[in-house]
């Protein structure tokens, strides 16, 4: 097999692959076999048609039309494994020419159009020593948490006041286009500053008193008439203000299972701390990657890019048409960073020679199932039809690099004490996963998420159906 690189942008080449008669007549023959097990020729059992029957029955145009569908992805894998290209994309694939007959000495030939990883360095593990911040607790850290356990346990009490922030009032909406009313609310339970529903909403309730209304210009978030400005009609059924249970033994017994207050105070602090050893973990993991990246000018796929950009606008339900400057602007830094980062792991995963198995994909789909509250089976069993197999190995891949990686180097604080982060690595690859599942979760999320909804589409098709 003869194989030519042409270089089309630093993230871009054309491979133009001339394969050799004898390296295509096992795919000649392969396609063969495969026609002669579906077609009925007299004289012969199924599937023991002879090939060159087949060829005059069937034609050989459509054995050769068979055995290039099923060689070229084939020697297209061949061609970048040779070359040490490594895809980021699907390829173009345009085929130049093929034998017309059995004794055609012409060569299947056709070229192949992909965007690549650039080829980069990187930098040495053995002595690389990385800063990463001390973990700090504050009073104010567990005066928080304790804030929010209090909220659990208080209740909500009607007030004879205006609204205010933090308040929680009935209302009932109305919004009106052109002098009709487009959608309508009523009983809505909102909390004031928020900001959870329409712009402005908390504006307009702040100093609303129970019976009273007022209107304002809104844009629809939601349904047929989604973009669209409305004047917005909101009525203040009720007010509560939310009451919190005084911080004491009472609340220590009746909220945990400590008896005293200071025992409570002393368990919450601990958590804030392993809380903060987490968080440092997630700093080292960030201070690693762009450590690599440091000295690094990687280019990005420009098609690739251009396509998770948009990807990343719908997700913010915008588009490239709708979306503002500063809209895509960030869209485009956080798909270059996600790129980047993406390329670099792959690359650390293959100088580290990374192996992922079975084992380690089956743990890793089952874990993001779990996290959609979907059956581990089904999802696993979705993610292999719609061909996302191989981004999932991909994912584990890089995450298995990456603590790989950082096990090889030195943490230090800012004072230059070195950190234990083995709870966090582990001290091998079977070993800790904490870092490594938060950056598998975000990667997966989309693609999860996309097969969650198609599953649960086909079952509500289903249930239509057997309802109809």
């Amino acid at each position: 097999m003869k194989i030519s690189v042409r270089n089309l942008e630093p993230t871009k080449v054309r491979l133009t692959i001339t394969v050799e008669k004898d390296e295509f007549d096992p795919y000649l023959d392969a396609a063969r076999k495969e026609i002669g097990k579906q077609v009925n020729v007299p004289g012969f059992r199924k599937g023991h048609v002879p090939g060159r029957i087949i060829d005059q029955r069937i034609g050989f145009a459509s054995v050769a039309g068979e055995a290039v569908n099923s060689g070229v992805p084939e020697l297209y894998s061949k061609a970048l494994s040779e070359k040490e290209l490594h895809a980021m994309a699907q390829p173009e694939i345009d085929v130049k020419e093929v034998p017309e007959s059995a004794n055609d000495d012409t060569k299947l030939k056709f070229t192949a159009e992909v965007e690549i990883r650039p080829q980069f360095e990187l930098p040495e593990l053995e002595g690389m020593e990385i800063e990463v911040a001390k973990p700090e607790v504050s009073d104010e850290d567990v005066d928080k948490r304790l804030d929010n356990l209090r909220q659990r346990f208080g209740t909500l009490v009607s007030v004879d006041r205006p609204a205010q922030k933090g308040d929680y009032a009935s209302i009932d909406l109305e919004a009106v286009i052109d002098g009709k009313s487009a959608d309508s609310q009523e009983g809505v339970s909102y909390e004031l500053g928020s900001n959870t529903m329409l712009d402005g909403l908390d504006e307009a309730l702040d100093g609303l008193s129970a019976g009273e209304e007022t209107t304002f210009e809104g844009t629809l978030e939601a349904g047929e008439h989604q973009g669209e400005k409305a004047q917005i009609k909101v009525k203040v059924n009720s007010v509560k203000a939310e009451e919190l249970p005084e911080l004491n033994d009472d609340f220590a017994q009746e909220a945990s299972e400590f008896d005293t207050l200071e025992e409570l105070k002393a368990d919450v602090r601990k958590q804030c701390e392993q809380d903060a050893e987490g968080r440092q973990a997630t700093d080292a993991r960030d201070a690693f990657i762009a450590k690599l990246e440091e000295d690094l000018d990687i280019p990005v796929p420009k098609g690739l890019k251009e396509s998770m950009v948009e990807d990343q606008l719908k997700n913010a339900n915008k588009d490239a048409k709708s979306a503002s400057k500063e809209e895509k602007e960030e869209a485009e830094k956080t798909v270059e960073k996600e790129l980047r980062d993406q390329m670099v792991l792959d690359a650390l995963a293959e100088k580290l020679q990374v192996s992922v198995t079975q084992v380690d994909v089956t743990n890793f789909l089952a874990s993001i199932a779990q996290q959609y509250g979907m059956d581990p089976s089904a999802f696993i069993n979705a993610i292999v039809q719609n061909g996302q197999l191989a981004s999932a190995v991909q994912e584990v891949g890089r995450s298995k690099g990456m603590l790989a990686g950082m096990r090889a180097v030195t943490f230090k604080d800012p004072d230059g004490k070195v950190l234990d982060l083995s709870r966090f690595l582990g001290e091998d690859e079977a070993q800790g996963e904490d870092v490594a599942e938060q950056d598998e979760s975000v990667q997966a999320a989309s693609a999860a998420a996309a097969v969650a909804d198609q599953l649960t589409h086909a079952e509500e098709t289903e249930v239509a159906e057997a309802e109809d």
